[in-house]
């Protein structure tokens, strides 16, 4: 059976099909002929059991036809689709069994793909290693100096920062490229100085805080028509940044319009996790909070938010062996009030990503309802996203997803906020190169495939 061609195997299903009605209908007329004594009677009989006969037939047929033909057709499409654009795994031909030459054909297409990605990516490595180079020693140099250095474009928003400027922002609120400066600062004296530059030309400059109760001293130095300009502002002493230089020279324009209309590639997404100490939020509480920033398809490995919360009670051991968090961890931790409004400035502006969403934002929302916080960003689950691109009926745990799509994912990284959030991120970016195969490259067209899966969880957006 295994030897049988695709198109002589379909042709196999509709023969039986056929010859099996034929069989139905002559059983059921001979039947009636025998019982009914000549009459009606018996022919209506005959012609029910027949017809249900027959309907049967059709549904085994059919069982058949998807177990055998349409099911492995799809999960064959879905191998194809990863491998071109995820660069994962290979294809399943033994799913394939009963598909003729349509298996091997395809696993052949992907080694070829393969060997061809694999000649690219050799020939880029030399590059990209060159340029890591130039970013360590740039990051380093910068960290050695007692400035903090700023690029802002010319609507005022962070398109560069080094590990002293993040120190410095991060009193006050996390920083975050394509923020504006306004958060941190008043923007009056920038506007001010910059006023009477020229391209090229530098002035010193005071910058109050948005709050007015501190001063910042440094220089201001207007760059190319176009470039923005440059802060360089005193740090205090010389400092050795413990996170990377942030940067996106190609920071897309603020979006305008319906946030759902935008294009995936022009939003900032923030992915994130939490454990609590159990899994009712209208008794529990949230003991860690972690999360990840991406600009379209970049993450941004400079912006990160990992934090402890003080639950103001126990954990309990039951959770404690899930997690790993003890009290004696938590303890000094801040509140959810302060560590929920500090994550809810990292993530202004920014569509939310979970994995199993409506668990982690009934605590967000808990802490939303308790301080009068704003919590409207758009959502975005893993899980829903999952169901639609590989099916609803396979394993959708972000264990299962990080397998499929090759996202690395250790045991020691498993079941700590941030852990989980950055390989919910990687799965989220490799989904996204997905939809965009298939055309779906807008919000709004994310949330329709999440709502087509609302049997298996809700999708928080609004209608």
């Amino acid at each position: 059976m295994d030897r049988l061609g695709l198109r002589l195997r379909i042709a196999l299903f509709f023969l039986g099909l056929g010859l099996g009605a034929l069989a139905l209908l002559a059983l059921g007329l001979w039947a009636g002929y025998r019982h009914g004594d000549g009459g009606p009677q018996g022919y209506v009989t005959a012609g029910l059991a027949a017809g249900f006969s027959i309907a049967g037939l059709v549904a085994g047929v059919w069982y058949l036809f998807d177990e055998n033909l349409a099911r492995p057709i799809q999960g064959l499409a879905t191998d194809m689709r990863l491998r071109a654009h995820a660069g994962t795994g290979g294809i399943d031909t033994a799913q394939a069994r009963y598909l003729g030459d349509l298996g091997p054909a395809a696993s052949a297409l992907s080694r070829q793909l393969g060997e061809g990605a694999i000649s690219a990516v050799e020939d880029l490595a030399g590059e990209a290693q060159h340029l890591r180079g130039e970013r360590e020693r740039l990051t380093a140099l910068l960290s050695e100096i007692p400035l903090a250095v700023i690029l802002l474009d010319d609507a005022g928003r962070l398109l560069l920062y080094d590990g002293q400027a993040a120190r410095l922002l991060e009193a006050r609120r996390p920083p975050g490229l394509g923020q504006p400066l306004s958060h941190w600062f008043d923007m009056a004296e920038v506007e001010r100085v910059l006023a009477g530059l020229e391209p090229g030309q530098s002035a010193p400059i005071r910058l109050a805080s948005a709050d007015g109760h501190a001063v910042q001293e440094g220089e201001i130095r207007r760059m190319a028509p176009g470039a923005g300009c440059l802060l360089t502002l005193d740090a205090g002493s010389a400092h050795v940044a413990e996170r990377p230089l942030a940067y996106d020279f190609s920071l897309p324009a603020r979006v305008a319009g319906p946030m759902r209309d935008a294009d995936l590639a022009d939003l900032t997404f923030v992915i994130f996790d939490t454990e609590t100490t159990g899994l009712l939020p209208a008794r529990d509480a949230v003991v860690q909070i972690g999360a990840v920033r991406a600009i379209g398809s970049r993450l941004i490995p400079a912006e990160t938010f990992d934090s402890f919360v003080d639950p103001g009670c126990p954990i309990p051991e039951a959770s404690t062996r899930i997690h790993g968090i003890t009290d004696a961890m938590v303890a000094g931790a801040p509140p959810m009030a302060e560590a929920g409004r500090r994550f809810l400035d990292f993530a202004e502006g920014a569509v939310l990503v979970a994995h199993n969403a409506p668990f982690d934002m009934a605590f967000l929302g808990q802490h939303a309802r308790a301080t009068g916080a704003r919590l409207d960003h758009p959502v975005l689950d893993t899980v829903l996203l999952g169901a639609e691109l590989l099916g609803s009926d396979k394993p959708l745990t972000l264990e299962a997803l990080a397998e499929r799509l090759d996202v690395p994912f250790p045991e020691t990284l498993r079941h700590s906020a941030l852990g989980d959030a950055q390989a919910t991120a990687q799965v989220f970016l490799k989904m996204c190169r997905l939809f965009a195969a298939r055309g779906q490259t807008t919000l709004g067209e994310l949330i329709a495939v999440q709502k087509a899966h609302g049997r298996l969880l809700p999708d928080l957006n609004p209608d």
